[in-house]
């Protein structure tokens, strides 16, 4: 599309594509409207015009079949457009089973990634071609917006909350990232790019990153130091729900309301314990509200995650980075 039309974003992925095709076909059929009514009323302005100061009009007979017909062909025209756009709607928020969690945070003014692995960057987000993303995104401070143009995907990123985004290159190189929602003074400067990269050379660049000093600790260990383990593990007392295999379930609480068990759960439930209690279970957990930054919170969460998947645990030792794009301990 760029190629041809270079002031329009190049497309990189498959939902581009559908967004475009929905987007050029409303335009046309916008076009052959505006054209069409425009010809009309020249015509009719040229046929019906005022021959004589002394000539009057005469009253139009009525022309129900004409009427229906000029009102259905519209109204079917865009009943299809909204479903058409509403299809692409559902698609875009709804990731595919097979999605690859990524972690971004967003501050004034970067990007932190994080990887499946535990490995991070700033500003800088590289993943394999072909492979499906899912976004899992929160700010540490105001409210951001993440938007690559040629993947057609954006989506508000919250301070106190996640919010999700999807996407699968169907083409390698490196794509700009802009934030949409004014943040600060310096809000045009907060700019990345996500790199695409062949799935073997992703392999070798994941290969060449070595562990820095400045790590985060692993979810395992948060979860040791606050001592979740005493109350949430099997082998314990049993004071608190068992968290293996919790995550995806839905589960019932004392007040009799139902909730379904995903990030926004657990964060709200490491915050603010006394929620959503579980039924059957006492407001005996203290909050972990100022002892946990951000990325600690993600770390802590992914852990929760990965308890009682059947297979092996994503490995969490890693935390830190090393070269220019990747973060120091901001």
């Amino acid at each position: 599309m760029s190629d041809r039309f270079p002031l329009f974003p190049e497309s990189a992925t498959k939902l581009a594509r559908e967004i475009d095709a929905l987007y050029f076909t409303a335009l046309g059929i916008t076009a052959v409207f505006s054209l069409l009514i425009a010809v009309l009323v020249l015509y009719f302005a040229i046929r019906y015009r005022r021959r004589s100061e002394d000539e009057v009009g005469k009253p139009e007979k009525g022309g129900l079949w004409l009427e229906i017909v000029w009102s259905a062909i519209p109204l079917a025209i865009l009943m299809g457009m909204f479903g058409w756009g509403a299809k692409i709607f559902f698609e875009a928020r709804r990731p595919p089973s097979d999605a690859v969690a990524y972690y971004v945070t967003a501050k004034q003014w970067m990007w932190k990634f994080q990887h499946p692995d535990g490995r991070r960057e700033i500003n800088d987000l590289h993943v394999p071609l072909g492979q499906t993303i899912k976004l899992v995104m929160t700010s540490e401070d105001a409210i951001h917006s993440f938007f690559v143009p040629a993947f057609r995907v954006k989506m508000d990123v919250l301070p106190g909350r996640y919010t999700t985004l999807w996407f699968r290159a169907e083409k390698a190189g490196t794509f700009r990232l802009f934030c949409t929602e004014y943040c600060g003074t310096e809000h045009s400067f907060m700019r990345g790019s996500v790199v695409v990269m062949e799935p073997r050379d992703y392999e070798a660049w994941l290969g060449n990153r070595t562990l820095g000093p400045q790590r985060v600790a692993t979810g395992e260990e948060l979860f040791a130091q606050l001592a979740c383990d005493t109350c949430h593990r099997s082998n314990s007392a049993a004071q608190a729900p068992i968290l293996d295999g919790i995550f995806g379930k839905v589960e019932k609480f004392a007040d009799g309301s139902e909730v379904l068990i995903d990030e926004n759960y657990l964060r709200e439930s490491i915050l603010n314990p006394g929620a959503k209690l579980v039924e059957g279970y006492m407001a005996i957990m203290p909050t972990a509200q100022g002892r946990l930054s951000e990325e600690e919170l993600l770390q802590l969460i992914r852990y929760l995650k990965s308890l009682g998947e059947e297979a092996p645990a994503e490995p969490e030792t890693a935390g830190s980075s090393e070269g220019p794009a990747e973060e120091q301990g901001s």
